[in-house]
């Protein structure tokens, strides 16, 4: 399939090898801030979301100038937007609008192809008056943003690049990978009986003795279609307990196994209930960016209480994992054990779940207004820009004005905002702040 091919366009020193560069994520064009610097047309592949295009720079438009090095940029303009597919049209927006930009809008016009019309070196939300006078260019739609920055609608414009590219298909062997399952918890809290009643055989040893299982056992499993490794692991007992050698070795190989899988299946006792080490298991778990369903084993000897009772306490006990799936079980009788399959998959999906760049600084743009952070020091928190970097598990960098001014209660109340409009039920979520002149 043919990729999506970009053009950039502008007069010199508007900013377009900047824009490049910030879309590409590396330093690909040579930025300086003398005129006509790109002299040819430099190609690029890009990527926003695993969507793939290319991105042509071009050298800059000069009209009515008939100096052979000016003459010989032009043609190759003028070979890029005949290739493009969309052209951006790159002003700027300090420099104001220049009589140039009315020749180059006219000849852009003229190709019939899909123009953008970009107002670059707007630094802020605040500075969205400077685009204004650019609307006299003619164009239906137009997007101010910092290229420089990168923290200022970079991001809304690629999603509006990318609005039709399909997202990059996964290869037929990415397709049939198995969804990786590790079963985790304390020694004893049946874990190895999940595992034999789930494949329906004697494959783990069950014993009464804790610590019975020293390797991490790995087993698929079809269910509904779909591939599932199950990965039986050793007790994770508290650090100070751990023998040196051999369980040592076995609760290394268990910690290694969730940071390598997709969802961890952390089994607890529910005649214990929630305990201290379950808890750093768990801790574990959210490190690796693993999706997590608690299930509490054993469901068959409690006795007159309700599950959503059960639910609310551990919530209460442990506000940290109120995103973990919930599931109550038992190995002995088969309760629910089907349902950690279906459970799998809905947080496998989450874990992959993206969230367009404009939605996601609605969200957050509301929520900073309703409920705007103090001042301290006489200083107060501004929020610039915000985009999702990454999913498994789905991570999120906000640009603000200083990290110092923003405190951890706020930072969990943008966290409760995301998972309020986007669920994320099941899967930890990273957020970055980032403040202007941070490496990325």
């Amino acid at each position: 399939m043919k990729e999506k091919i970009i053009a950039i366009v502008g007069r010199p020193n508007v900013g377009k090898s900047t824009l490049v560069n910030r879309i590409a994520g590396k330093r690909l064009s040579i930025v300086d801030d003398k005129p006509n610097i790109t002299r040819d047309r430099i190609y690029i592949d890009a990527q926003w979301q695993n969507k793939n295009f290319i991105l042509i720079d071009t050298g800059g438009i000069v009209e009515g100038n008939d100096d052979e090095f000016v003459k010989n940029i032009n043609s190759q303009v003028n070979l890029a937007v005949e290739e493009a597919d969309t052209i951006l049209f790159i002003v700027d927006a300090k420099s104001g609008l220049n009589p140039y930009d009315y020749d180059i809008a006219n000849k852009l016009r003229q190709t019939k192809k899909e123009i953008l019309l970009v107002v670059n070196k707007v630094d802020s939300n605040s500075q969205n008056d400077l685009a204004s006078e650019f609307w006299a260019l003619g164009f239906d739609n137009m997007y101010p943003l910092s290229a420089l920055h990168g923290d200022c609608g970079v991001g809304d414009l690629l999603d509006v690049i990318t609005k039709d590219i399909k997202t990059e298909e996964k290869t037929e062997q990415e397709e049939n990978k198995p969804l990786k399952i590790a079963i985790v918890g304390k020694p004893n809290a049946g874990k190895s009986s999940i595992l034999n009643n789930l494949l329906k055989k004697e494959r783990a040893i069950v014993s009464d003795v804790s610590g019975t299982t020293r390797d991490s056992i790995d087993e698929e499993i079809i269910y509904d279609d779909k591939i599932f490794r199950l990965v039986d692991t050793a007790g994770i007992r508290k650090k100070s307990k751990v023998d040196y050698g051999v369980e040592m070795f076995a609760v290394d190989r268990a910690i290694r196994a969730i940071r390598e899988c997709d969802v961890a299946l952390l089994v607890i006792d529910a005649k214990e209930g929630l305990s201290d080490q379950d808890k750093k298991i768990a801790s574990i778990c959210e490190e690796a960016g693993c999706g997590l369903i608690l299930a509490f084993n054993k469901w068959d000897l409690i006795k007159n209480v309700q599950t959503h009772k059960f639910e609310e306490d551990i919530e209460k006990e442990a506000p940290f994992l109120n995103y973990a799936q919930k599931i109550f079980i038992s190995a002995k009788t088969g309760q629910r054990l089907e349902q950690i399959f279906k459970m799998a998959i809905e947080v496998q999906k989450e874990r992959e779940k993206r969230i367009s760049t404009g939605l996601l600084n609605k969200v957050i743009n509301e929520a900073f207004d309703l409920n705007p952070p103090t001042s301290i020091k006489g200083k107060l928190l501004k929020i610039y820009y915000s985009t999702q970097a990454k999913i498994n598990p789905p991570t999120f960098v906000i640009f603000i004005n200083n990290k110092d001014l923003i405190q951890e209660h706020y930072k969990r109340y943008i966290n409760k905002k995301l998972r309020e409009n986007f669920g994320f039920k099941g899967v930890p979520i990273v957020v970055s702040y980032r403040q202007k002149g941070d490496k990325q």
